[in-house]
């Protein structure tokens, strides 16, 4: 098992940046790919990003791509999420979350998930 803790979410106005740190232990963090979703109130846990074990690959939501960014640091067993130009739409829970495969895309695909931290982005 893996245990996930984000931090670094926030207020920030719109065109703002934050950085969000997810935190693992527990088993060897590089056996996991690694993913960020979000879930705005009212609406269902959407994907955001993944990134392979190792770092090589990753993958973005289009809503989001050239504005955030997926890392990961495996000796420190981190995977961040740079958000940079924030829209109010950007505004949810954000929740990393660690799957067996190298990596996915996919929600049901991922076994172990964080508690979540508050992103809100006022207008």
């Amino acid at each position: 098992q893996v245990q996930l803790v984000e931090s670094g979410g926030g207020l920030v106005q719109t065109g703002g940046s934050l950085r969000l740190s997810c935190a693992a232990s527990g088993r060897t963090f590089s056996a996991y790919g690694m993913g960020w979703f979000r879930q705005a109130p009212g609406k269902e846990r959407e994907f955001v990003a993944a990134i392979s074990r190792i770092g090589k690959n990753t993958y973005y939501a289009d809503s989001v791509k050239g504005r955030f960014t997926i890392t990961r640091d495996n000796a420190k067993a981190t995977v961040y999420l740079q958000m940079n130009s924030l829209k109010p739409e950007d505004t949810a829970v954000y929740y990393c979350a660690a799957t067996t495969s190298n990596y996915d895309l996919a929600l049901r695909q991922y076994n172990y998930w964080g508690q979540g931290t508050q992103v809100t982005v006022s207008s």
